[in-house]
């Protein structure tokens, strides 16, 4: 039969109708669903590429795969001999695609997305998605996957939606968009690393099926929950794990339990990198980990929110995500104590019994719980009036005794009767709609759980809370309890869904299922459809105990009012840990589950709940006493430590099992010891509640680097000190434990134990747990007692565990224990606590609580002690008192110091300190060289003894090694003796002679001030040539002299004792004392570790490390660096004495030098010659030594006003044009600016004295320009002088005639010494393409070096400026390459003439380049110069001054030119320098460190009496970074010296060339310094005057708090203007210390709120932390474009109110330009005091020749307070008048109006403002 034609109607009816169905299915779906539906594309083909087995993301996760289905789904099919390998993977082509992506800004991203065509898993795919991309902040990046069209459910975070944050810095991180398919990598900044990329699999976006897939930067991942992972870290064989909230046994299982984590961490690397990544979605889900490694997230409802995070550290990761859903709570104090609990005690009278047998054995136990069995009919607020008829008063029985009782609550509501009457709890709830409903009615859904039929409150809705918050209220009235346990709260049912069962419907039975217990959405729990507030149960079910814990916070605190009180809840979600604490759930009595509480613990740690731990000895089942007793010991170490019980098990009370038992023993033993350690524990808390910090630590975050740890789970740390080694087998007694790279102390034997990275067996008999303390720790301590209400009266103590630098430290938390909020009301006492040298600080933070029990610390072990100390003396203030010989135990079998009977007033900060110094402290290095060893150490008669110390010498000096002094002659003005070397050991350094007679001179220069000085008798040696300003006539007043001189005899040394504290500030009897003809060594004890100065060279910290650092002393032109020598040489220091006073020495030698620091505390100064010449000053405080040093070594120059302007510079500006581009640029931005430099590119040929005439003709008249707008001009000169000109240069010529420059010795053949400096010869074209030191050779010129020592070369060097001046105008010099620098080593031909033993030493200091000899970069260290005397000097000795000679000259010539004040500014200083010229900190580098260092640098030089002091803002080499940049000017604006320099080939880093928001940001924090300029004049001039540092460490002025003493990240202006700044990468908020005073924020002027404590100040991109103190009174302009034109405008004066309402201050004003404005008196002086509400003016100098007057301007008043202000005069020349005003209540700030004027500043004023009260 043929076939059936069809007809052409049919074929168009059949086609019709095929279409019709399409659109009708189409439409059906889109009813349904609210989206198209995607049709099967039967031509669609899967790219199956060659996809690695580790790398197949499953594209069938539920069972039933096969090809077919596989192949129906668009998938490939690949079969394997592997079950677990998925055979069914996504292709290529699955997925979507970016159809558009916009970039709101640099933090935001949008992205629209696109279904590629392909099929469908379940048939309901969305097809246009929503991306977008949130940069949070520097550390967290959020993205989020959406319907693009309709809203879905997201979870409301209570937490989560409160914050409001954006980076401000740098992000570490970078988000890649992959458009086809659609992907996201998320990249680690720094190495470029891609920590998370989805495009290992597609996007799948189905209504109810979301599924993402990433390859993670690492296989070690942490994390995910709640189930029972039996190991920490994650097996990646594919495994798969649901996460659904469920009431389950954890039998280490795989299914989900009880709480919803999709949280995990990953551990990238052994260098501690680190991130996690948080899925805020709470519907079922399942996560699959596999080996590539890769996770794939598999959620059915919701939304794709991701979060990633990034640290540096697995403990920052925890930081960052508690940040992110909410720092943990901190229980109250007795919550940290031991707690018994069970299921089913049956009567309260069993509960008593329980009580009492536990009291009796005397265990420590604190709280008591009664579970669900104390109600009625396990009804919930109710109780049962049979068996426990009395527990309305267990709560006052319990608190009898200082103990707490808890109960259970369970969310389910009983709807039948009570025995006796209807059940009002429920009938209140119905009335307040408080249940969960049915889906489609309005009925609640009814359950059962334990008291039978029941309902289910819907916590999230407002009505329920009200009605919980009531019920709770009403039953603590009837039944008193302490604290809430919260369970079944997952929720849970015991019928599947509800009485009714639950409707058939995608909610109940979606589409896909993950691999839940039970395969069934409502197993156990509520039917899917239930409606509540949130949402349908379907997307909010894990959310419900996290909203019952919102409930039932909002109960705690209306219950208990101030009372901190704590919840304990079974189901959880992130952010619960903010206010409640979770155990592990209903666990059994076996050895699996002891061992698995660990890791469960480990990972609660990780999200953020930190008051964890598990049923101690097991819920379910009976536990042997064996069990128990391993469980009791390691459940005494849980943060939540409670034993508990199921109904029907034998009780597992540690009394139950005889009070004699083993148990009970192990079990008050180390109850015993976790009481001791409480105080600890609780810091810890606090530590997590403030910073989100983890309390039962992973060992891994502590030692990352060691790879052992990672995948450590049987153990646990306690913070990062306790480690706990826990028995956790049956009938064992050695367990595998695994000893980090540590120090570690037995905590119970006090032992050091040998072990350390490694694993050992360790021996734990039965009664015993492994336990042990980190060196390096300190852990407070309190006497254990049987509950915490009785231990906490008790006293305290410390634990103290040196580590392998006999180092330690720790903290203290302290409050009351019970109270709410007390960190954030500041009602605590927070401790730091620190060991270092042998001395314990113990240091107040912060102190706002009375402790009212009087506390104490009695007793202070110290474990490591290596040797027995002689002394022990506290400490307290200025009191220092020496422990009793019977409150001091050494013992020398452990090495354990004990201090007993001690009374250290909790609250207050004490020092102790036990001389029992590591005997290999004591030694001084008899082998400073390199290449020592035992031969050549008793050659030189010393010892040689070798140390486990790092750095400790192994050659040492014996006791009698030195000389012996003869009997001194004794004047009422000093004393002088001879002094003789011991023979008896030989000369050191044969080369060397040694002098083996010496003289001693000791001479009472001033009450505050001595001299002593050593020299060679016999034979004149080479003094340094410098002046120093001495008191005509000696002290002979010994009751005026606040120091005492002694002399020991043998060995020889000189003490300098300070009379009033007996503090020994000087002591150089230690051995080793040499002098001879180029090596003098001399060593002095010191007072204490705190030492200050030295220099020039690059510290990283402001006070030194004295663990045996040697820093070289010898003048170079080497740029900042670690341990590199520098510019300047500035042998002086100042120290600081355990009472706070301060004192300073300076040894006046010029010659190559080094200092040797010592933990001893010791310093030992080499140096290559010269003699020794001291000179001492007393304070007693920091800045009084300041002023008493620059009385010696001459106040500081006063500099010109507008050199206190912000100033610009750079190396290779190519020609004028870029000069007036640069200057035209700024004006356009308005940024003030009053200096601009041109450096060597200015020259001809880089020439002194010479302009380039082809690329900087117009300079002249440029500068001209620029000067008549109020500008000023600086110019370089170098002092290298070429000598290879073809034409006439009289520079040279000139030169040449007087004899001015650097010449050899006749006995050498005098002439010239030549080098080679910038200079280059004429006539040739230089290619900067060869090689440094290629160029230097045939190109540069012969230079000859003036030498500035000579009358002759002065007069010369001011004739070449007075010409240069004539042809260029300028108003300042800048004076660089005079250490001096050379490009050639000591000559040209680099054969330096005479002995070569000058320019390579017997000795050689650690100098930069030291094995090329001390003429590398420099002249040869023969060359000779002549003194103002005639006096004939070699540069080896004179060389370090060669900068300083050159500094005078040149001010003088700058005066004399100019006629003006000017600014010099030089690179090479030395003591005595500051009195002509300011000091910048030389040619530093484009990095972060530098502006900290920057910092320093200034403070340093502060003291060295420099203070117009700066660094290169931005960096002279190298590029700049934008962020880097704008941080250096906002700290730069604050450098005394403010110069913006570059280097040569970088790209300008100016303010106005990064662009306009950078230029703003510039302008800004300019105009502030513009504004305070006449208080930072005031300051120089009282530097000059007085010599008070400028750039002040905090220390100056609060040296009684010893936390200033560490301080250099911050500064202060004086006294009054503290500097905050960021200086680090990225940062958003700076920690930053507040001393304990009165605050202002500089920008609000409101007064701030705390004191005496570090405080974390948001510091945005824009912003620097500017405070001003209270009690001062600053003097301020408007700022405009430069100072010529802001010195017009009127001077406001700022007035900060001290506490007392009491505020003083000063303005000093002259024309800011004349010569000797001070000397001749030509300036104003006011003094402003305010009192009791009255600003008095006093006028202490005027300058009647002054033809301009300052004018008063606006006054700010600061801290006036809030009571009205409603009248404000002043009185002036005789006449009151009222001025304008406006008083800001809420600032509390007093702005006073100049519009009544004009009132003059030298005329006295009162201004008097009054409230009417």
């Amino acid at each position: 039969m043929g076939r059936r034609r069809f007809s052409g109607l049919e074929i168009t009816l059949m086609v019709m109708f095929v279409l019709i169905g399409v659109v009708s299915i189409a439409l059906i779906v889109l009813l349904a669903t609210g989206e198209p539906a995607t049709v099967k594309e039967d031509n669609f083909e899967p790219e199956c590429p060659n996809i690695a087995t580790a790398e197949r993301v499953d594209c069938h996760p539920e069972p039933g795969a096969s090809q077919l289905r596989c192949q129906q789904r668009g998938c490939c099919w690949n079969p394997l001999d592997q079950t677990n390998v998925p055979w069914c993977y996504f292709p290529r082509n699955h997925g979507y695609t970016v159809i558009s992506e916009k970039r709101l800004d640099s933090r935001n991203v949008q992205v629209s997305l696109k279904r590629m065509d392909s099929p469908s898993l379940y048939g309901a795919d969305i097809v246009d998605l929503s991306f977008t991309a949130e940069m949070q902040t520097e550390n967290r990046l959020r993205f989020k996957i959406t319907n693009l069209k309709n809203d879905r459910f997201e979870v409301p975070h209570e937490h989560i939606k409160s914050l409001t944050s954006s980076p401000n810095g740098p992000l570490n991180y970078e988000l890649e968009v992959v458009h086809n398919p659609f992907g996201v990598r998320v990249r680690r900044a720094s190495n470029k690393k891609i920590l998370f990329d989805t495009t290992v699999g597609p996007l799948v976006f189905d209504d109810q099926y979301l599924q993402l897939s990433a390859k993670l930067g690492s296989d070690n991942i942490y994390g995910l929950g709640e189930h029972v992972h039996q190991n920490f870290r994650h097996d990646l064989n594919w495994r798969t794990w649901p996460i659904f909230s469920r009431d389950s046994f954890p039998n280490g299982g795989t299914h989900n339990l009880y709480g919803h984590y999709p949280y995990f961490t990953c551990l990238e690397d052994s260098e501690g990198k680190s991130f996690g990544v948080f899925l805020m979605n709470s519907n079922a889900m399942e996560v699959t980990l596999q080996p590539a490694p890769a996770i794939t997230y598999r959620t059915i409802g919701g939304v794709l929110d991701f979060y990633i995070m990034l640290a540096d550290t697995p403990e920052a990761i925890t930081q960052e995500f508690t940040e992110l859903v909410g720092r943990p709570t901190i229980p109250p104090y007795w919550a940290l104590g031991f707690q018994l609990s069970r299921w089913d005690y049956g009567s309260l009278d069993e509960v008593k019994r329980t009580v009492e047998r536990n009291r009796a054995i005397g265990i420590p136990y604190d709280t008591q719980y009664t579970d669900i069995d104390y109600m009625e009919n396990q009804k919930d607020f109710t109780y049962d009036l049979v068996n426990f008829k009395d527990l309305p008063q267990f709560a006052d029985y319990m608190h009898a005794a200082g103990q707490k009782y808890i109960l259970i609550l369970d969310p389910a509501i009983a709807t039948t009767q009570r025995i006796n009457g209807t059940y009002e709890s429920y009938d209140r709830g119905t009335q307040f709609d408080a249940w969960v409903m049915e889906a489609g009615s309005n009925k609640p859904l009814v359950g059962e759980v334990w008291p039978g039929e029941t309902v289910f409150p819907d916590y999230t809705k407002e009505s329920c809370i009200n009605w919980w918050v009531e019920e709770i209220e009403r039953f603590y009235k009837e039944v008193k309890h302490d604290a809430i346990w919260i369970d079944m709260n997952e929720v849970s049912s015991f019928v599947q869904g509800s009485k009714e069962g639950c409707a058939n419907n995608k909610l109940n039975y979606p589409p896909f299922t993950p691999r839940i217990l039970d395969d069934l959405m409502y197993s156990k729990t509520l039917c899917m459809d239930a409606r509540q507030g949130w949402g349908n149960h379907y997307d909010v079910h894990s959310l419900y105990g996290y909203s019952m814990v919102l409930a039932t916070d909002v109960a705690v605190k209306k219950v208990f009012g101030e009372n901190r009180s704590f919840i304990l809840t079974r189901s959880s979600f992130p952010g619960v840990g903010k206010y409640s604490g979770h155990w592990l759930g209903d666990n059994a009595a076996n050895w699996n589950d002891i061992k698995w509480a660990i890791p469960g613990m480990l990972e609660f740690s990780l999200f953020g709940v930190p008051y964890i731990g598990a049923d101690i000895c097991g819920f379910f089942d009976d536990s042997s006493e064996e069990l128990c007793r391993r469980w009791m010991q390691v459940g005494a170490f849980y943060p939540f430590s409670r034993n508990h019980n199921a109904q029907g098990y034998k009780p597992q009370d540690p009394a139950a099992y005889g009070a004699d038992s083993l148990l009970v023993q192990t079990s008050i033993h180390y109850m015993n010891i976790r009481y001791t350690l409480l105080p600890y524990l609780y810091t810890l808390f606090y530590k997590s509640h403030t910073s989100g910090d983890t309390v039962v630590r992973p060992v891994m975050n502590e030692f990352f680097s060691d790879s052992a740890t990672w995948t450590v789970d049987r153990q646990f740390l306690w913070g990062p000190h306790l480690l706990i080694t826990p028995v956790l087998d049956a009938g064992v007694d050695r367990v595998r434990a695994y000893i980090p790279d540590a120090v570690w102390y037995n905590y119970e034997t006090e032992e050091k134990i040998s072990e350390r990275k490694q694993h050992v067996d360790m021996y734990l008999p039965a009664d015993k747990l492994g336990l042990h303390i980190r060196g390096g720790g300190i852990l407070p301590t309190q006497r254990p007692a049987i509950t915490t209400t009785h231990s906490r009266r008790a006293p305290m103590g410390l634990i103290i565990a040196l580590d392998d630098n006999n180092q330690a430290s720790g903290e203290l938390f302290w409050d009351d224990g019970d109270s709410r909020d007390t960190v954030s009301s500041g009602s605590y006492i927070h401790y730091q606590f620190s060991v270092l040298y042998s001395v314990l600080n113990m240091q107040v933070l912060h102190n706002g609580y009375t402790d009212p029990n009087n506390l104490v610390f009695e007793n202070i072990t110290v474990l490591g002690v290596s040797s027995p100390p002689a002394t022990v003396t506290i400490t307290e203030g200025q009191t220092a008192v020496t422990v009793p010989a019977t409150g001091m135990e050494y013992n020398s079998v452990k090495k354990v110091l004990y201090l007993r009977g001690l009374s250290l007033e909790l609250g207050k900060s004490y020092t102790v300190k036990w001389d029992g110094v590591v005997s290999d402290f004591e030694r001084v290095d008899c082998y400073p060289e390199e290449g020592s060893n035992e031969e050549k150490c008793t050659a030189r008669g010393c010892i040689w003894q070798t140390s486990n110390l790092q750095n400790v010498p192994w050659c040492y000096f014996p006791a009698d090694y030195g000389y012996t002094a003869d009997t001194p002659e004794i004047t009422p003005s000093g004393i002088s003796f001879n002094i003789a070397r011991n023979t008896k050991y030989p000369v050191p350094r044969s080369a060397s002679r040694t002098i083996d007679t010496l003289r001693v001179e000791i001479n009472y220069l001033s009450s505050h001030s001595l001299r002593f000085k050593i020299f060679d008798p016999a034979n004149e040696r080479y003094e340094v040539p410098v002046p120093i300003s001495l008191p005509p006539t000696p002290d002979t007043d010994e009751a005026r002299r606040m120091y005492e001189v002694q002399v020991t005899q043998n060995p020889f040394g000189i003490k300098v004792i300070r009379k009033n504290t007996g503090t020994v500030v000087w002591d150089s009897s230690l051995p080793g004392f040499t002098f001879s003809d180029m090596f003098i060594q001399i060593s002095t004890r010191l007072p204490s570790q705190y030492i200050y100065g030295f220099g020039e060279t690059e510290h990283e910290s402001f006070r030194h490390d004295l663990n045996w650092h040697t820093w070289g002393m010898f003048s170079k032109d080497q740029p900042p660096g670690y341990k590199m020598n520098c510019y300047g040489v500035h042998p002086f220091y100042m120290g600081l004495e355990p009472t706070a006073d301060a004192h300073g020495v300076l040894l006046l030698n010029s010659n190559a030098m080094d200092v040797t620091l010592q933990p001893t505390p010791a310093l030992t100064y080499r140096t290559l010659g010269g003699i020794l010449d001291f000179y001492v000053v007393m304070g007693p405080t920091p800045e009084l030594v300041v002023q008493e040093y620059t009385a010696m070594i001459g106040r500081p120059v006063l500099p010109a006003y507008w050199s206190l302007g912000f100033q610009l510079c750079r190396y290779g500006y190519a020609n004028d044009t870029e000069i007036a581009d640069l200057y035209r640029d700024m004006k356009a931005y308005e940024i003030p600016y009053d200096v601009q430099y041109a450096d060597i590119d200015y020259m001809e040929r880089q020439l002194d004295f010479t302009l380039d005439l082809k690329n900087f003709q117009g300079l002249p008249k440029l500068v001209d320009d620029m000067r008549a707008e109020g500008m000023r001009f600086i110019f370089i000169l170098d002092p290298a002088i070429s000598g290879n000109e073809t034409e006439e240069y009289l520079a040279f010529d000139r030169g040449l005639e007087k004899n001015v420059f650097i010449e050899w010795p006749a006995d050498l053949g005098g002439g010239i010494v030549w080098g080679k400096v910038w200079p280059d010869i004429p006539n040739v074209t230089v290619d900067e393409s060869l090689d440094w030191d290629t160029q230097v050779e045939i190109y540069r010129a012969y230079a000859a070096f003036p030498d500035f020592f000579r009358n002759s070369t002065a007069e010369w060097w001011h004739t070449e400026i007075a010409d240069f001046y004539e042809r260029l105008k300028f108003d300042g010099l800048w004076i660089d390459m005079n250490e001096p620098a050379s490009f050639i080593h000591g000559t040209v031909g680099e054969k330096c003439l005479g002995p070569d033993i000058y320019d390579n030493p017997p000795y050689m200091p650690p100098l930069e380049s030291k094995e090329r000899g001390l003429n590398h970069k420099t002249l040869c260290m023969n060359s000779e110069q002549i003194l103002s005397d005639g006096t004939p000097v070699k540069h080896y000795d004179v060389h370090n001054l060669y900068g300083w000679s050159h500094t005078k000259p040149t001010y003088d010539a700058l005066l004399n030119v100019t006629g003006k004040r000017g600014i010099v500014v030089t690179r090479s200083t030395y003591p005595t320098s500051g009195q002509w010229a300011g000091h910048w900190l030389g040619d530093n580098n484009a990095s972060w460190d530098q502006l900290y260092k920057s910092v320093i640098g200034m403070l340093e030089f502060s003291l060295f009496g420099i203070p117009y002091t700066g660094a290169d803002i931005c960096g002279f080499f190298n590029a700049a970074e934008y962020e880097m940049c704008l941080r250096w000017m906002q700290l730069g604006a604050f450098y005394p010296y403010s110069r913006n320099h570059n280097g040569k080939g970088n790209d300008r880093q100016d303010p106005a060339a990064w662009g306009p928001a950078f230029a703003n940001a510039s302008r800004d924090v300019l105009n502030i310094r513009y504004t305070l300029l006449p208080y930072l004049y005031t300051l120089m001039y009282e530097a000059h005057t007085e010599g008070s540092t400028v750039i002040r460490p905090l220390l100056h002025e609060f040296v009684d708090d010893k936390k200033t003493w560490d301080i250099h990240r911050q500064f202060l202006w004086g006294p009054a203007l503290l500097i905050s700044p960021a200086l680090d990468v990225g940062v958003t908020e700076v920690s930053a210390y507040l001393p304990n005073t009165r605050w202002y924020d500089y920008h609000t002027a409101r007064a701030v709120d705390v004191r005496g404590q570090f405080v974390n100040m948001p510091t945005p991109l824009e912003h620097i932390n500017l405070h001003v103190r209270g009690g001062y009174v600053l003097p301020w302009q408007k700022p405009e474009l430069n100072t010529k034109l802001s010195r017009t405008n009127p001077m406001g004066l700022l007035v900060a109110l001290g506490d007392d309402g009491v505020a003083q201050g000063s303005l000093f004003w002259d024309d800011g330009e004349s010569i000797d404005t001070v000397k001749n008196r030509e300036f104003l002086l006011a003094s402003f005091t305010v009192f009791k509400n009255t600003l008095t003016s006093s006028v202490l100098n005027r300058d009647a020749a002054a033809t301009e007057h300052a004018q008063l301007g606006k006054i700010k008043v600061w801290g006036v307070g809030t009571v009205p202000i409603n009248k404000v005069t002043i009185n002036y020349s005789g006449t009151t008048t009222d001025l304008d005003f406006n008083h800001n209540q809420l600032t509390e700030e007093l702005i006073i109006e100049d519009n009544k004027g004009p009132f003059y500043l030298h005329e006295p004023f009162v201004i008097t403002w009054s409230t009417g009260i």
